[in-house]
C-alpha cells in the first residue's frame, strides 16, 4: 500500500495526506459533509500520491468482498483469521 509521505505535508484542499488518510473510511461511505468532502477531492485533483492510495484501498475492499471459502485456500483463509482475530473498530 501506498506510504504517507514522510516530506512536507501536501495541502491541497487545506487537508494533508495524513488527514486525508485518516478520512479515507467515511468518504467511502459517504460520511463527509459536503465541505469536508470538497476538501477531500480537492486535495484528490492535487496529490497523485493519495489518488494511488484511495484507488488501493478501494481494490483491497473489492477483492475482500469477493474472498470466500470455495475459492480461497485454506491457508489464505487461516492467515486472514489470524490477522483479524484481535481487531476491534477504533470506536469500539
Amino acid at each position: 500500500m501506498h506510504d504517507v509521505p514522510r516530506t512536507a505535508p501536501v495541502r491541497p484542499g487545506g487537508l494533508t495526506c495524513r488527514e486525508l488518510v485518516e478520512l479515507v473510511t467515511d468518504y467511502l461511505e459517504d460520511a463527509l459533509d459536503a465541505g469536508d468532502r470538497a476538501r477531500f477531492e480537492a486535495h484528490l485533483d492535487a496529490c497523485e500520491g493519495c489518488i494511488a492510495y484511495l484507488s488501493q484501498v478501494r481494490a483491497t475492499i473489492w477483492a475482500a468482498g469477493h474472498l470466500c471459502e470455495r475459492t480461497t485456500t485454506p491457508t489464505t483463509m487461516d492467515a486472514l483469521f489470524e490477522t483479524f482475530r484481535d481487531w476491534k473498530p477504533r470506536n469500539a
